[in-house]
């Protein structure tokens, strides 16, 4: 779904263990890590989408995750233009994302990156909830930055005592 601007709605997952670190991934035969994320379909609220994604992308269910929160609206990035299709139709000139807390309630050996014929990642491991800033392509890295502080309290509730941030929407 690309909206009227030319945004392609979609979600994204910042998935939190137990201790507040954070599933941190690594794009299938690149050098390139990132959060779980993907598009949204036109018959898919973005909950459904997240979980979808979450089971694509991780192999996770429902049972293995509480989702914790998700951000109050909508955060976008830019692609920069080497990376717009211009002959695609709509074209597409970045994204608009949801983005979800969710806390590992399951085992960490329910993850499974293999579970489609075509996997998005081939490895992962937890990282410091602040590091993916710092490790994600360029173009993404303030709507990391923006979805990490919004959902920190959530996360990370000395965070919020710490800082005085209000919360990001609770589940």
């Amino acid at each position: 779904m690309i909206d009227s601007k030319g945004y392609r709605a979609n979600v994204g997952i910042i998935l939190s263990n137990a201790e507040g670190r954070v599933f941190w991934a690594r794009r299938a035969g690149q050098d390139a890590w990132q959060f779980p994320q993907g598009g949204i379909r036109a018959s898919e609220t973005p909950l459904e989408a997240m979980y979808r994604e979450l089971d694509e992308e991780t192999g996770l269910q429902p049972q293995h995750v509480e989702v914790i929160g998700q951000t109050r609206r909508w955060l976008r990035y830019r692609l920069p233009a080497r990376y717009i299709r211009r002959r695609s139709r709509p074209v597409c000139v970045g994204q608009k994302q949801r983005w979800f807390g969710l806390r590992l309630v399951g085992a960490e050996t329910c993850v499974d990156l293999n579970r489609t014929r075509h996997p998005e990642f081939d490895d992962w491991c937890w990282v410091d909830y602040w590091h993916p800033p710092e490790g994600v392509i360029f173009f993404k890295r303030q709507v990391y930055r923006q979805a990490l502080r919004e959902l920190a309290p959530l996360v990370l509730p000395e965070h919020c005592a710490e800082t005085g941030d209000s919360a990001a929407t609770r589940a």
